[in-house]
């Protein structure tokens, strides 16, 4: 007898292999599933402009890395002793002019040059609500805490998400035809817009997503990360604390099913090698001074010159350094 219902995953328009750069743009949960994909050896950029939230902001972070344009000066605003960009996280926040510049353009340049040789791009939309500025109309990927008589909030339509990102992807193929784009909905709920405000704003990605997959059936797909949260772990145990955020748990849970669905058998048995050489990294020994426990680092560092023979660009230099410490 089944005590949950089981979510299907839909059949892979595409896979994701080592050979395949990976850019990721979207919401926190993103960072989660590019956290996994960092740790599991996979070339990755994650989040370029730091974690977004609205489609708007991250088909206007994306138009930027198709058109590197740097920002200038007019494009930051001071605040709370810091220098901020309306279009960042503020993690690029910073104390000079010049350093958020230099912080935000650099990492521009490198983004810009990365999504040329990237094959795959996973997006990940948060929420349908924005809030724009009521001096210009525009968009704001991050209010920084700013006054909120600064801005007005609204909630994009289906109409506007498609169309913005039909234009976006239309231009991201001009360049770069053989990307794919992975749609995801982040399962976190943000429950400053209210319940029912919440499941409204999913509903509007859900279907904007649906329409933009349906255009594009060979060049985009949906892997159905909300759903897995909501049905298959829709017990409060697999919550945080805040009883919005999904725990560990749930966060391995659907990375697990990401790679039942993403995973070819190749890539799967790169990745079991990967997984071993990190757990046999976490391996506390009970004697560390032991000529068995020396063999043991011996042969977790073999295994990562065959697996770098196969995969050049996995980069195993911290793994290497804190092993052949462990041997002094």
């Amino acid at each position: 007898m089944d005590f949950y219902t089981h979510v299907i995953l839909p059949p892979p328009v595409f896979g994701f292999t080592y050979e395949d750069p990976i850019l990721l743009m979207g919401s926190c949960f993103v960072e989660h599933i590019g956290a996994k994909l960092e740790e599991a050896k996979f070339r990755i950029d994650l989040n370029p402009f730091g974690t977004l939230y609205n489609p708007a902001s991250i088909a206007q972070a994306l138009k930027r890395l198709l058109h590197p344009e740097p920002f200038l000066p007019e494009d930051l605003f001071q605040a709370n002793g810091l220098y901020h960009s309306f279009n960042h996280h503020s993690r690029f926040s910073a104390e000079t002019e010049e350093a958020c510049l230099r912080i935000i353009n650099e990492r521009l340049e490198a983004s810009a040059r990365f999504l040329r040789d990237s094959k795959r791009l996973i997006i990940t939309f948060g929420t349908a609500w924005v809030y724009r500025l009521k001096d210009t109309g525009e968009i704001v990927a991050n209010c920084h805490k700013m006054p909120e008589k600064m801005f007005v909030r609204s909630r994009l339509s289906i109409g506007e998400i498609v169309g913005i990102f039909n234009d976006v992807l239309e231009d991201l193929w001009l360049y770069f035809p053989d990307v794919t784009v992975l749609f995801t909905v982040s399962p976190i709920r943000h429950w400053k817009d209210g319940a029912h405000g919440n499941q409204l704003s999913k509903a509007t990605l859900l279907l904007a997503i649906d329409e933009l997959t349906r255009r594009y059936p060979s060049q985009t797909a949906y892997f159905p990360a909300y759903e897995i949260m909501m049905d298959e772990l829709r017990d409060y145990r697999f919550y945080a604390d805040d009883m919005l955020h999904p725990s560990e748990g749930a966060i391995g849970y659907i990375w697990e099913q990401f790679r039942h669905y993403a995973f070819s058998a190749e890539t799967e048995n790169a990745f079991a090698a990967c997984e071993a050489i990190a757990k046999a990294i976490r391996h506390r020994p009970f004697n560390p001074q032991s000529e068995a426990y020396r063999q043991f680092i011996l042969q977790t560092l073999l295994k990562m010159e065959r697996l770098n023979e196969k995969f050049p660009f996995f980069d195993f230099s911290k793994e290497r350094m804190l092993l052949k410490s462990k041997l002094k």
